[in-house]
């Protein structure tokens, strides 16, 4: 009896303690993970659009509770995505650029047809249209009654580089030629542009340098890191280190798969042995685009001191414990500065993370979400879009019409040194 007594007593402490703990995990998350993100907007009528027409960004962010940690929800966000999401099929165009370069372009099949907006998805560091997030973010195209297109990066996708030259965070003059090109298929509907990660940066530079005579309408970024100087040292820290390793390792695959360093070389040696993504920039990207060293390079590529001027309607949607890029680097200042910058930062999210939900299954992604509110509350709005010149564009593309071919050139991006 009393052996019983005690294993009651001892059950009984066990359930307390379990209890005071789901007590106190349950006031952290409340207190501590669901907030409203933080809005960074300029008076005006982007902040009233934002205020008044994106539900999400004036309602707290419940992100999913056992995945709270910034880096949990970067890897389990890709890889539940990635199982979940349904595969996309498309049709691809292949378009030749000025200097003799190529980069693909893949249409959304099923999505609206002629006369309806276009949203230009540009992936992260080596994604493509098979991406988890571009599909979530595609989705978001077709319940907006937009037509979707994907823009692969020189080399990336399976297509062969006709030039000696890849991609890189500045390489907006490509894209430049890419929105020309989508711009001339859009004819008089609104082109709309959303960039990831590396994605943003380059669409960011693009809204930045062509001013005015920007031919997109309106802009959103996801995790983007807009001051690179700074974001450059996060990624090097602690746990995000391993981040970074895997990035870089799939930028040596990219490299090697084009031979674009000869084996045996200094340079080979230099890239194979980058662990990180600031050292694989130092070994190739920096001399591959003509920078005199890697600070050079993310001195380039931050957005911090362009985004003044940018003219194109532009949400930045950045998680306050991006791993790459936390609260503490975003150029807050800045964008509250700028006309036509806003700045919406969810307390947790990590990089291109956004899960929310018990099980965050489904189409329904935070992002695309944000993306869809966003887009859509500027369209019943059209006198917020910016208005780009009207300019005729010639251009010269090459279709490939089958999914099953384009699926087997993107196997060749797969392929290790």
């Amino acid at each position: 009896m009393l052996g019983m007594f005690m294993y009651m007593l001892e059950a009984r402490k066990e359930l307390l303690v379990g209890l005071s703990l789901s007590v106190l995990y349950i006031t952290y998350y409340l207190v501590e993970v669901v907030k409203r993100p933080l809005l960074v907007c300029g008076p005006g009528a982007l902040r009233t659009l934002l205020e008044r027409d994106v539900p999400l960004l004036q309602t707290p962010y419940w992100p999913t509770p056992w995945c709270v940690e910034a880096r949990l929800q970067t890897v389990l966000g890709s890889i539940l995505r990635s199982l979940l999401l349904p595969h996309a099929r498309y049709r691809r165009e292949v378009l030749r650029l000025a200097d003799g370069g190529q980069v693909a372009l893949d249409w959304l099949e099923n999505s609206a047809g002629p006369g309806a907006p276009i949203l230009l998805v540009l992936p992260g560091l080596t994604g493509g249209s098979q991406a988890d997030y571009v599909r979530a973010l595609c989705a978001a195209a077709q319940q907006l009654g937009a037509r979707a297109v994907v823009f692969h990066y020189r080399g990336l996708g399976g297509i062969k580089l006709t030039t000696p030259r890849l991609y890189c965070a500045v390489s907006h003059e490509d894209l430049a030629e890419v929105v020309e090109a989508v711009s001339e298929r859009a004819g008089d509907a609104p082109v709309l542009a959303v960039g990831v990660s590396l994605g943003g940066l380059i669409l960011g530079q693009y809204l930045a340098a062509a001013g005015d005579q920007a031919r997109v309408h309106a802009a959103l970024v996801v995790s983007s890191p807009l001051d690179v100087e700074r974001g450059s040292e996060c990624m090097e820290r602690g746990l995000n280190a391993l981040l970074s390793r895997h990035m870089a390792r799939n930028l040596r695959r990219t490299v090697c798969s084009h031979s674009l360093v000869t084996a045996g070389s200094d340079e080979h040696a230099r890239v194979e042995n980058a662990t990180s993504v600031r050292a694989f920039d130092a070994a190739f990207t920096t001399r591959h685009f003509g920078f005199g060293s890697v600070e050079a390079y993310y001195r380039a590529a931050t957005l911090r001191d362009k985004l003044g001027a940018v003219r194109v309607p532009l949400l930045c949607l950045c998680a306050a414990d991006d791993p790459f890029q936390p609260l503490e680097v975003l150029p807050l200042a800045e964008v509250a500065a700028s006309k036509a910058v806003a700045l919406a930062v969810p307390a947790r999210g990590g990089h291109i993370g956004f899960l929310e939900g018990w099980w965050p299954a489904g189409q329904d992604q935070y992002m695309a979400r944000v993306a869809f509110q966003y887009f859509s509350a500027l369209l019943r709005n059209p006198d917020l879009l910016h208005s780009p010149p009207k300019v005729q564009v010639q251009t010269q593309t090459e279709k490939i019409e089958t999914p099953e071919k384009q699926e087997e050139m993107e196997k060749q991006d797969k392929v290790a040194c």
